[in-house]
């Protein structure tokens, strides 16, 4: 069983790596397609500060692909009423509770069972893809936290200039976000996904959420759908990297469909899987994530949703959510910090189950 807490992500995320054995110069990044593997996860919020009516907002998975199966939920808990809805206008799928006032120590408990398994691209496999309009055209869109205009046309134009093609383009943007942002263990989270601010302010120093939000951001000002995934990690690498709350990301190409991206885990392993801070991407223990993660994923991971600028339904708050990845909630206090592990508590477990 996988265990997290808030805190313990936080601490995770902070910590200072150990030196590598020297076996790790000969070990090799590269998912390769594989059988279905089924997890329970399972989110358990207890909110200590009981004033007047508490709402919670979980994530729940919701995604039906190739790489991704959710098969039940089930919840418990003592609130007045709990139920499965969806943002209203993109869609998002969350387990919404209420706790009557007075409710002593309002406690849920969220279970999923999904199934995942690895996703490789072959690139010399191509074909001709289609999709539904209203989801690429939701995947070329601006959104509040990443406009189209300005800056982010402007280093779009940058990093594509001389390429021409979808997957030239492609690989030109996500070279560019490798070469040019960094992990900053630091930020809170995994970040907010701000790409204007990040651009603007010249230091592209963040976590998953901001950086794989900068390659999407890019991808769209250059006409390329694409779409951030947020989920979690729900069990060790099989290569032996780190890992925990985690936002990917996919790019829709006319000749290879829906592609797996992950640049932000990249310049994860550049940051903190050595002692050393890695500054090249040919490093030994960087140059195979960076080969395997452009078209390839691990399927130790699950993807709640894709939603960016969420409303959260019943919400007292008008302010919309960059995303939504961790448990939400609010009560006569106001909406609840959901990165500050003393205020808002909650757990979250993974198990992996027999196929």
């Amino acid at each position: 069983m996988t265990r997290f807490t808030r805190r313990a992500l936080l601490k995770t995320a902070a910590a200072v790596t150990l030196p590598l054995p020297a076996f790790a110069q000969e070990r090799r990044f590269e998912p390769a397609p594989g059988p279905w593997r089924r997890f329970e996860v399972t989110t358990t919020v207890t909110v200590a500060d009981a004033k007047g009516l508490c709402k919670l907002w979980l994530p729940a998975p919701e995604l039906d692909t190739d790489y991704q199966k959710t098969l039940d939920h089930a919840w418990s808990g003592n609130a007045s009423q709990a139920r499965l809805l969806s943002d209203p206008v993109q869609g998002v799928r969350m387990l919404y509770a209420e706790f009557s006032e007075g409710t002593p120590a309002p406690t849920l408990t969220f279970t999923s069972q999904v199934q995942t398994r690895n996703r490789v691209v072959d690139w010399n496999q191509r074909g001709a893809f289609k999709e539904d309009p209203a989801l690429l055209k939701a995947a070329l869109a601006p959104t509040q936290w990443i406009p189209l205009d300005g800056i982010v046309a402007e280093t779009a134009k940058k990093a594509t200039q001389g390429r021409s093609g979808e997957i030239d383009k492609l690989r030109a943007i996500y070279d560019w976000v490798v070469a040019n942002a960094y992990r900053e263990p630091k930020v809170r989270g995994c970040g907010s996904g701000d790409v204007k601010t990040l651009l603007e302010s010249g230091n592209l120093g963040g976590k998953c959420a901001d950086l794989n939000a900068v390659f999407v951001g890019l991808c769209r000002a250059s006409g390329i759908p694409a779409r951030d995934i947020y989920g979690l990690r729900l069990a060790p690498s099989a290569f032996g990297y780190k890992g925990a709350q985690h936002c990917r990301a996919e790019v829709f190409l006319k000749t290879h469909g829906w592609v797996a991206m992950d640049p932000a885990d990249v310049l994860k392993v550049m940051r903190q899987e050595t002692a050393e801070w890695i500054k090249d991407v040919k490093n030994p223990v960087s140059a195979p994530v960076n080969a395997s993660l452009f078209g390839r994923w691990e399927g130790n991971w699950v993807g709640w949703n894709t939603g960016h600028d969420v409303t959260l339904p019943g919400s007292a708050g008008k302010a919309a959510l960059p995303f939504l990845m961790y448990p939400n909630g609010e009560n006569a206090s106001g909406r609840f910090d959901e990165l500050a592990p003393d205020a808002f508590r909650y757990t979250i477990t993974s198990k992996e189950l027999s196929a």
